[in-house]
């Protein structure tokens, strides 16, 4: 018995047509809350945290760089002799996990760009990420059997899967006839023919 004055109500809203997509729609529109212009609104804070993020990166690998420098500086200088032990493979590491932030520095810089995220710098990173825990076996992890085994099936995955990226991507033909980056290199896409037409 309770439902009925609700029935009656949205009854009675429908009748009036102000319950109608199209009524509602043009009202949003009006009000400047339409489709393109929420994902513009969207696209626009995309855009701003991938800068911030991108930012966030390059002081983050400045600050790392500068203290991997004074860290062999004051190993250099120490006299330390020390260097085919403990800390060859703390410098590893930490080039390693430099040369992983500076990846995903690429990766959001290539979003920045192409406003898509490229699955073969996400696997390169990962990849690289791996890398480093098989070369620099950390101290305090347990070096089983089974753990060694995972870490080589999650190798295998991640270099299959990306075989698989640069196979599909071989198989296209190229859409670009220039570089896609400010790098002065010649675009290696172009086919013979193409340097007599230029």
């Amino acid at each position: 018995m309770a439902m009925a004055p609700i029935r009656l109500g949205l009854r009675r809203i429908r009748q009036q047509g102000l319950l109608t997509t199209g009524r509602l729609s043009r009202s949003l529109k009006a009000n400047g809350l339409g489709d393109q212009a929420f994902l513009s609104q969207v696209h626009r804070f995309e855009r701003l945290l991938a800068k911030l993020l991108a930012a966030a990166m390059i002081v983050v690998l400045v600050v790392a760089t500068g203290e991997l420098v004074i860290t062999l500086i004051n190993q250099l200088l120490g006299g330390s002799s020390h260097w085919l032990g403990n800390d060859m493979t703390r410098f590893l590491d930490q080039i390693l996990a430099l040369l992983i932030a500076l990846e995903v520095l690429q990766n959001l810089t290539a979003y920045l760009r192409d406003h898509v995220v490229q699955i073969e710098l996400v696997l390169i990173t990962a990849l690289t990420a791996l890398a480093r825990k098989v070369i620099v076996m950390p101290e305090g992890m347990l070096k089983t059997p089974g753990e060694l085994a995972g870490l080589g099936v999650a190798v295998l995955a991640l270099s299959s899967a990306y075989w698989l990226v640069r196979q599909s991507h071989s198989s296209r033909s190229p859409t670009r006839r220039e570089p896609t980056s400010g790098f002065p290199e010649p675009d290696r896409s172009l086919q013979p023919g193409d340097a007599a037409e230029g």
